[in-house]
């Protein structure tokens, strides 16, 4: 198979043209490692290699509705048995998995071909991909900028037809992020519907959805179809959708009453995710549907602070873990994550508890807000794509924050202000992603936008507890009349 000819077909392609034996698995395997040669080194997306995919293909007996396509896992919380799991970090470079993860075992049970792991931000932390263990991501429509994160180099891989399809996993936005930046779909699913575990079974206080980014809404669906199951240790279990995904998205929804704003109490939104939103709106009302301009129902900077609080002692014990599994030192971690380990332990467990009550006042509004209205639709992002370097933080900062962490000097940090300077420098250009994590519910990102400049930017649509199917149905809508599939980076 040429590799100009593997870049026509998404997954669901491949795979019909394996099932029909029209190619074999291990000529798709060629081809995407061939793409892989060819462009990786310009946008660092692929981080490790799995030679285990060669056994697969060869062996006679790949099955499951994605045989022979291929594949690639992040390097964060999916992990493949006897490769390590770095998440990005000097610290855990020596994690070898003794198991695959429910997700990497899912994949492989679709016949999904795994033969590499992509780039993270260290410990999935950032919306950006830019982790000093392995360097940049590039984003492919424009290497000078950024692919997003923390599903980085997942995303990059995709857009670069690398593969059409990579796995990603979502704890403030991390498939969504990259789904914006990169001209993708990005489904972050109902919190329980894909299972996490055995080795994390409760990321990030339930924040976390594994998951995967693609280039078509067919091949979400299907992927979802194929990666749904059912594990008893799960943390959280949602019910399995009544309808599959794949059968979802072939019947139009029905008029649906949707509310949109580009407001956000953090930042000011760019011109760009403005106009986003207005144009999908428009488009949605053209579709059928009953399209409003609304109020948002929730606090962009308190929600920031509570998910910021939370996600930060989640970094504490993830840290505390590492050293104590690992003997990492603090020199194995970056200085920023080690800013935000400290003041995540700083917090103490009242701090932590409120956020937590605070979740509870997140959901009902949101809850009043479906009571009326089908969907929310917001920007994915506040700002296109960011450059590559844009967030670094200056290096006397980086020696502060270790010697701040040394010091136990959380609390002054706390009383500087930093955690709402961080929420308008971190959050700032992200502040619509993290609701959806907080509050457990499904949102996807579509790709209907491209900037002046010629970069993608996503718009966001968010729903009811168990709506995946839903949004799915409504991206397939918009797929059709926006068809962004056929568009290519050019690099």
């Amino acid at each position: 198979m040429r590799v100009d000819e593997y870049l026509t077909y998404d997954a669901t392609g491949l795979a019909q043209l394996v099932a029909a034996k029209e190619v074999t698995a291990a000529e798709v395997l060629a081809a995407a490692r061939e793409r892989a040669e060819a462009v990786n080194p310009r946008i660092n997306a692929i981080v490790a290699d799995i030679p285990e995919a060669d056994e697969q293909v060869a062996d006679d007996g790949l099955s499951g509705p994605y045989a022979g396509v291929p594949f690639l896992l992040k390097d964060l919380a999916q992990e493949y048995r006897g490769h390590p799991t770095t998440c990005g970090s000097r610290a855990l470079v020596d994690d070898v998995a003794e198991e695959h993860s429910y997700f990497t075992q899912s994949a492989l049970d679709a016949g999904l071909v795994i033969f590499g792991k992509t780039n993270t931000p260290e410990l999935g932390s950032k919306g950006i991909t830019e982790p000093e263990l392995f360097g940049p991501s590039r984003n492919p429509w424009n290497t000078d900028h950024t692919p997003g994160g923390s599903s980085g180099g997942s995303g990059a891989a995709v857009a670069a037809g690398i593969v059409p399809a990579a796995g990603a996993n979502d704890g403030g936005g991390s498939i969504r992020i990259p789904a914006a930046c990169n001209g993708l779909v990005g489904l972050k699913t109902t919190r329980g519907l894909l299972p996490l575990g055995p080795q994390s079974l409760d990321a990030s206080n339930g924040f976390v959805v594994q998951g995967v980014l693609t280039r078509t809404v067919r091949d979400a669906a299907g992927l979802y179809d194929a990666l749904v199951d059912d594990q008893p240790m799960s943390m959280f279990q949602a019910p399995p959708p009544r309808v599959a995904f794949s059968a979802a998205v072939a019947t139009p929804p029905g008029r649906l009453r949707i509310g949109f704003t580009s407001v956000s109490s953090i930042t000011a939104p760019d011109p760009e995710a403005i106009a986003a939103v207005e144009d999908a709106a428009k488009t949605l009302e053209a579709l059928g549907h009953q399209v409003e301009e609304v109020e948002a129902p929730y606090d962009a900077a308190d929600l920031g602070r509570d998910f910021l609080t939370i996600w930060f002692a989640s970094a504490a014990a993830k840290v505390a873990e590492a050293k104590l599994r690992h003997g990492a030192k603090d020199a194995a971690f970056e200085a920023d994550t080690l800013a935000v380990a400290e003041l995540g332990r700083a917090g103490g467990v009242i701090a932590l508890e409120l956020a937590h009550i605070n979740r509870r006042d997140h959901v009902r509004r949101l809850s009043e807000f479906h009571a009326t209205y089908d969907l929310l639709l917001t920007p994915t992002l506040a700002k296109p794509p960011l450059k590559v370097g844009q967030l670094a933080t200056p290096k006397a900062l980086q020696t502060a924050a270790r010697l701040l962490h040394k010091a136990h000097g959380g609390r002054v940090m706390r009383a500087t202000g930093m955690i709402d300077q961080l929420v308008a420098e971190n959050l700032g250009w992200v502040p619509y992603t993290q609701l959806a994590n907080l509050t457990g519910r499904p949102a996807v990102s579509v790709p209907t936008h491209r900037t002046a400049a010629g970069l993608p930017l996503g718009v966001q649509l968010s729903g009811r507890l168990g709506d995946d199917g839903l949004l799915l149905q409504v991206a397939a809508q918009l797929e059709q009349a926006v068809p962004w599939a056929e568009h290519w980076p050019t690099f």
